[in-house]
């Protein structure tokens, strides 16, 4: 009977120190490596980016999913200036050779000065004919500016992204133009390659029948103005296909503050801009095409439509009120001349027709197949990839099936995010089908995700960062709140996809350091872009 009762006791007094070890001990030394910084996304303040060796690796937060907890008192100033601040977005990069620049400066002021002359002789020729119609020109006023805006943002490009963190330059291009006098309108030249002549039976249409205009500022900047098409807070209609659907203006803005934002800096310069289409489009055009376009409505306000057959129609015209009119100016890329670019076919492309399926629609392995091809089986190549549908899925971008790199920086270089106007068509849907490339492969850069982390936690979350950001455009709010709650939660769906990833297969197997250098064999199979 004793000896029952010892065991007793002795299983009893075992039970309570495990609860003590379970319950006390070990949540106190898990608290204590946390306030050690063990677990910290941020690491030491000294991050650097080696020559050689890629970025620094900082150690991974725990995978808490922020925003499901209560949150800390809002101490207020700016989020924005709190986020650009963090050790995570002042990582340091090496000093720029001549290789690691897309176009330098005796380069860029040749082809400054070829533009000007080319401009004099189109204007005096154009002035010549012009008296002998008995036609009285508007004259503008010109400048060669050295110190351009324009000039500086395409001086700055580099092999690692399309701006520095810090370039003045950039806001300085954001304001003008927002400003700016604009002394020549004319089609983009895609929309000119078409010369009006579009095959109505395409589902997918091509490019140039889209309402979009190549807009020329005084400093003879460049950028590509992108008319309101639908009202903030109208959603894609529920029966409309990805390839048919509008492009719209405030998702040309919005994608690139959120691409500065997750610090990719792939997504060229976007300013909203309130433009006169009279005084700013019809007046300053020379092309007789565009001319043709333009017409009043019955509300007597000015209108003009896109030059593909299929919509020279009315009811398919945008109109100012009566010449105002909402749009985005994206700022250009330099010359294919200067900097040749590449379009390559997205491997996750969608199936552009009304009933068919691509293949990694259908096969969960697909991403072995890729990984197997060039440029995909080495490098960064598909890790670009992943960012980019990363990106993409935030906005809801459905259209990605080409994206483009330089060719100067070859296989490693960044992938760049054009074209996100058919971004934020719907805020109460999260598609996850573009989130292929991530769920598929299972593999993300350690620098995304930290700061994908960094952007779900209370004192820097995405919406509000967002919401900053679109307050320094003169056409805010550019998106609506349900589209900025959206971003909230596709994070987390993110954070989640890459968490399914690591319980599966491990953080060494998911999470890759960044810059790794490509060692396959280059295979051309790539078309040439036209100039935007």
């Amino acid at each position: 009977m004793m000896r029952r009762d010892r065991l007793f006791l002795a299983a009893t007094l075992t039970a309570i120190f495990s609860a003590d070890l379970y319950f006390v001990l070990l949540p106190k030394l898990r608290s204590v490596g946390l306030g050690s910084g063990d677990f910290c996304p941020c690491g030491s303040d000294n991050f650097t980016l080696p020559r050689h060796g890629g970025l620094a690796t900082p150690q991974l937060s725990n995978w808490t999913l922020y925003g499901t907890t209560s949150e800390p008192a809002d101490d207020g100033g700016s989020k924005l200036e709190r986020l650009f601040s963090h050790p995570l977005y002042n990582i340091k990069t090496p000093v720029l050779g001549s290789e690691e620049r897309l176009l330098q400066a005796e380069q860029l002021m040749e082809y400054y000065r070829r533009k000007v002359a080319r401009w004099e002789r189109h204007m005096h020729l154009y002035s010549e004919a012009a008296a002998l119609s008995n036609i009285t020109l508007t004259e503008h006023e010109v400048t060669f500016d050295p110190e351009a805006s324009w000039l500086k943002f395409h001086s700055g490009i580099s092999s690692y992204a399309l701006y520095s963190r810090n370039d003045p330059a950039i806001p300085k291009l954001l304001k003008d133009m927002q400003r700016m006098s604009v002394i020549s309108a004319d089609y983009t030249q895609d929309e000119k390659a078409l010369k009006g002549a579009c095959d109505c039976t395409q589902v997918v249409k091509p490019s140039g029948h889209h309402l979009k205009l190549a807009l020329k500022m005084q400093n003879f900047g460049k950028a590509m103005f992108k008319p309101m098409r639908q009202q903030r807070d109208e959603e894609t209609p529920e029966d409309f296909f990805y390839f048919v659907d509008l492009q719209r203006h405030n998702a040309e803005i919005a994608a690139f503050h959120l691409d500065r934002i997750l610090d990719f800096r792939r997504v060229p310069p976007v300013a909203g801009r309130l433009v006169n289409v009279s005084g700013e489009v019809l007046l300053v055009t020379h092309n007789d095409d565009l001319r043709a376009v333009f017409f009043t409505s019955p509300a007597n306000n000015t209108c003009f439509f896109a030059k593909c057959l299929y919509v020279c129609k009315t009811e398919y015209a945008v109109c100012g009120g009566p010449d105002l009119l909402e749009g985005s100016l994206s700022a250009y890329l330099p010359s294919l001349s200067n900097a040749p670019r590449i379009s390559i076919p997205n491997p996750w492309t969608r199936s552009y027709t009304f009933s068919g399926r691509e293949e990694w629609e259908v096969n969960p392995f697909y991403c072995d197949t890729v990984k197997q091809q060039y440029p995909y089986n080495s490098g960064n190549r598909l890790l670009n990839i992943i960012d980019m549908s990363i990106f993409d899925f935030l906005t809801s971008n459905m259209d990605r099936h080409h994206y483009e790199i330089f060719t100067k920086f070859g296989d490693d270089g960044f992938l760049l995010h054009l074209d996100n106007a058919r971004g934020f068509g719907k805020h109460s849907q999260d598609e996850m089908s573009i989130l292929a490339p991530l769920s598929q492969c299972c593999v993300i850069k350690r620098s995304t995700l930290v700061r994908l982390q960094l952007l779900a936690r209370p004192e820097f979350r995405l919406s509000d960062v967002m919401r900053e950001s679109l307050k320094g455009d003169s056409l805010q709010p550019v998106l609506t709140e349900p589209h900025l709650s959206a971003l909230d939660r596709r994070l987390q769906k993110v954070l989640r996809a890459v968490q399914r990833c690591v319980r599966r297969l491990g953080e060494e197997d998911v999470i890759t350091k960044d810059f790794v250098k490509s060692t396959a064999t280059p295979q051309i199979n790539t078309e040439m872009k036209k100039d935007r």
